[in-house]
């Protein structure tokens, strides 16, 4: 159980890298990372953007749940 939800840790750790590399910068500065862009950033404007965050979000579900389920793994003690 734990080789599989590490398996499917990695893939998800490796797809997350590849989509958070495939969106668009939104802005550049300090102001953006403090909030300044907020407003105008959020949605993206195009279906093939709004598919992208929807597969990354997706994606960080499933690679958070993964986590959450080898720290419940291993505190249990299930190993193998």
């Amino acid at each position: 159980m734990i080789i599989g939800t590490s398996i499917v840790l990695i893939i998800t750790s490796a797809l997350m890298v590849l989509l958070v590399l495939l969106h668009k910068g939104k802005g550049g500065g300090l102001s953006d990372l403090f909030g300044g862009g907020i407003s105008s950033s959020l949605g993206g404007s195009s279906v093939v953007e709004r598919n992208l965050d929807r597969l990354t979000i997706g994606t960080g579900i499933i690679w958070f749940l993964s986590i959450i389920a080898l720290g419940l793994l291993f505190a249990h003690g299930h190993h193998g």
